[in-house]
């Protein structure tokens, strides 16, 4: 089963609300989610994003892929940085 991290659309019409969820990448946008991540909120300036750093890491640490909007989402909140650094640590100390 490939998991995504994406985007889930709930609130109501022309009031969007977004969860950041792990999803089987087969189901539908709004379908079943294995596990909820973050949430953010478009409509208030600036927008409120919450994200669960620990939850997103355990997922791309074992194999999840973001969308691209989430993976921007994970950018600005440095959490892709944080993987980045441990891929980094971890390559380098298989090497020694």
């Amino acid at each position: 089963m490939a998991v995504k991290l994406r985007l889930k659309r709930t609130g109501a019409k022309k009031a969007p609300r977004y969860r950041i969820v792990a999803a089987d990448s087969r189901s539908r946008r709004d379908g079943r989610d294995i596990d909820t991540i973050g949430w953010i909120n478009p409509t208030t300036e600036p927008e409120t994003v919450y994200v669960n750093a620990e939850k997103a890491l355990d997922w791309l640490r074992v194999g999840a892929q973001p969308s691209d909007t989430v993976r921007n989402i994970f950018s600005k909140q440095g959490i892709m940085k944080q993987f980045h650094d441990e891929k980094a640590a971890a390559k380098a100390n298989n090497k020694k």
